[in-house]
């Protein structure tokens, strides 16, 4: 499992603009080029008992820094696939998550259910 990039231990050169994946270092992990690196984990993760005022100012803040991230996207998916339980991730909270996650079961369903129909007519 990955180290979750927001670690305070961990600090980095981030590079200042957006640097498309392809074109990045295939071998390096997307999380070296993470912005959060260089900031508290706190910002991302909720403390315990966190009033709702301070966690939705919390993450606010989180997302402004995932906005300048040049691995947002990457970040998200990591996020998405694992699935990560706590903490903004990419950009999204974890509730977010959560209903992306929900979207995505939905449309494949739909597209199954697309598909099967067509087999049904072509094959009917």
């Amino acid at each position: 499992m990955l180290q979750p990039p927001h670690s305070s231990l961990q600090v980095a050169a981030v590079p200042a603009q957006r640097v498309p994946a392809r074109e990045r270092d295939q071998e390096a992990p997307w999380h070296t080029e993470a912005v959060c690196r260089r900031d508290e984990a706190g910002l991302f993760f909720a403390p315990s008992k966190e009033p709702t005022a301070a966690r939705l100012s919390r993450e606010e803040a989180a997302k402004r820094v995932c906005a300048r991230c040049p691995v947002m996207v990457e970040c998200r998916e990591h996020a998405l696939l694992q699935p990560e339980p706590y903490g903004v991730w990419g950009g999204l909270t974890a509730a977010e998550r959560r209903v992306v996650l929900a979207r995505r079961r939905r449309r494949e369903l739909d597209l199954k259910k697309t598909a099967r129909a067509t087999t049904d007519r072509i094959a009917g």
